[in-house]
């Protein structure tokens, strides 16, 4: 059965208020759309200070995807854990549980970029602690009972829709990700197709006691686009694709291990990579029948023309889904 997601982090290379605020507003009736095609997941993230506006409020954007939709699920994909207030964050994610009826699920991850710690105020070196602390905050908070938090006796209220807490899986492509995850009995999220990690989370788990389970992206993982005309997609939109693609470049080291990395310069390197698909409605089916299972769409990638976006969409929802095979 397939997975489907739907991505946005609402990039607008424009990054003026009016392009911006039609772009979200579309977002939010594409969730509502996805949600009555019976599609699976909207997948947001968080990023700070970029030129073209990579969304930086991703429980915003879900309460207002869960104010339009009553069934669909937002995986937040990831949070910078360190960056947020461990008390304020566990109040902002036990509201949106309760307001979805248990639909978020959060990945909490410690990014990858300094200048966004040095943004907020925040030591780059103490990101590791950081995230051990909120995450035990967000566990213990969730319980409703009192309990120290620097220095301090404290409680958080309300408690979470779902029990004993909403979900919230790890993130990360580091053994110390692995490690934190196990230690506090959370699902793990590698960042990319990582066995050798899966693996040494599994001997972690073990070694602390602790029960958990992987949500591994698959070998492939490609960003797909939906056109009944692919060669004219690509020459007409292609360098939005390649705008995304080189902005999240830019962000990453050698050391950094992503499901979503590209090296290409042209649009022409771009297409050849197969890290962003433009298929026809018969590719993308034949592609999920040969084997991949989790069909992830960006219909506003790289800041795409609405009317193009909403093309794919719903060539996607309406020309691709209903062959499914359950």
């Amino acid at each position: 059965m397939a997975v489907t997601v739907v991505r946005f982090n609402l990039v607008d290379p424009a990054a003026q208020p009016e392009s911006l605020s039609a772009r979200y507003r579309t977002a939010v009736e594409m969730a509502a759309y996805c949600d009555d095609r019976g599609i699976t997941t909207i997948q947001t993230e968080e990023h700070h200070g970029a030129a073209n506006s990579w969304l930086p409020s991703p429980f915003s954007f879900a309460g207002a995807v869960f104010g339009a939709t009553r069934r669909i699920a937002v995986t937040v994909s990831a949070i910078i854990g360190p960056l947020h207030d461990p008390l304020r964050l566990a109040e902002e994610i036990a509201v949106l549980d309760l307001i979805s009826g248990g639909r978020l699920v959060t990945v909490a991850g410690i990014g990858y970029r300094p200048e966004e710690y040095e943004a907020f105020g925040v030591e780059w070196g103490r990101r590791g602690k950081l995230q051990d602390e909120l995450l035990e905050t967000l566990l213990k908070a969730w319980t409703g009972e009192p309990f120290e938090f620097r220095g301090r006796t404290v409680r958080v209220t309300p408690r979470p829709f779902t029990q004993p807490n909403p979900l919230l899986l790890v993130g990360g492509s580091s053994k110390a990700a692995a490690r934190r995850a196990a230690r506090l009995g959370l699902p793990f999220f590698p960042s990319a197709h990582l066995p050798d990690l899966d693996a040494y989370y599994q001997e972690q788990l073990a070694s602390y006691g602790t029960e958990g389970w992987t949500m591994m992206p698959a070998a492939e993982t490609p960003l797909l686009h939906i056109s009944e005309d692919p060669d004219r997609t690509w020459a007409e939109y292609g360098e939005h694709f390649l705008h995304e693609a080189q902005t999240y470049a830019s962000w990453q080291s050698k050391d950094i291990r992503s499901a979503v990395r590209s090296g290409a310069t042209t649009v022409e390197e771009l297409r050849a990579e197969g890290v962003y698909r433009i298929l026809t409605p018969d590719e993308c089916v034949a592609l999920n029948e040969s084997g991949l299972d989790n069909l992830v769409l960006h219909p506003l990638c790289g800041g795409m023309p609405l009317d193009e976006g909403w093309r794919s969409l719903h060539l996607f929802a309406e020309r691709v889904m209903p062959r499914f095979k359950d």
